[in-house]
């Protein structure tokens, strides 16, 4: 199976060459999008959330509200790993099912895993080659308060909520920087596309 493990940090530009791999042509597995459906009403896994967090964390539909119970898991360590281990097992474990099913079907694409917490989880070390998206910490920063329209004091609570950004390059064996224009970032993604269908990058993990 020709599969990549795709991360980066929140507001790095992960979707957007998630988006520039689909386009090129890979098969893109998407972890949130999953997690979506692992936590819908009804679920052995919304019944977990609900049982862990309460009832405050529904919208009157009854669907978990994912913003509420996103800003208590980002300013509690002890609420996030609850979280986690509640939604993780059934995230990946679609995750692998999809990929496998994907492979069956199309054993020439290349097959994106694209996984925001790939490097938090441990989930990295499944993945023959992680691609790193990054950008600086304070352009995450600057970002996330542009695109949400939150402060600065919650922006930041939201980054520190994953490993720092600059850590992560030390799992990562390719690394695509979308510090710059989004133009420059898709020239670099599908050069990097490119290069993975033909085997060109190695693990550098040991």
């Amino acid at each position: 199976m020709n599969m990549v493990g795709l991360t980066g940090g929140i507001a790095t530009g992960k979707s957007t060459v998630s988006r520039f791999f689909a386009e090129a042509g890979a098969c893109v597995v998407d972890a949130d999008r999953i997690a979506h459906g692992v936590v819908a009403k009804g679920g052995p896994e919304w019944r977990k959330i609900v049982d862990c967090f309460g009832e405050t964390v529904l919208l009157p539909d009854g669907e978990i509200d994912r913003a509420r119970l996103g800003n208590i898991v980002f300013n509690d360590p002890d609420a996030r790993s609850n979280l986690n281990r509640i939604v993780h097992p059934a995230v990946f474990e679609e995750m692998n099912r999809i990929a496998k099913k994907a492979d069956q079907q199309f054993p020439d694409r290349l097959i994106i895993l694209d996984t925001p917490l790939l490097i938090e989880s441990g989930a990295y070390r499944n993945s023959p080659l992680v691609v790193l998206v990054y950008a600086p910490m304070e352009i995450q920063l600057q970002r996330l308060m542009a695109r949400d329209g939150t402060s600065a004091e919650d922006a930041a609570a939201r980054i520190r909520s994953q490993t720092p950004i600059d850590e992560k390059k030390q799992y990562a064996d390719v690394i695509i920087d979308n510090s710059g224009p989004v133009e420059q970032t898709r020239i670099e993604t599908l050069n990097v596309f490119e290069k993975l269908k033909t085997g060109a990058f190695r693990c550098r993990r040991r």
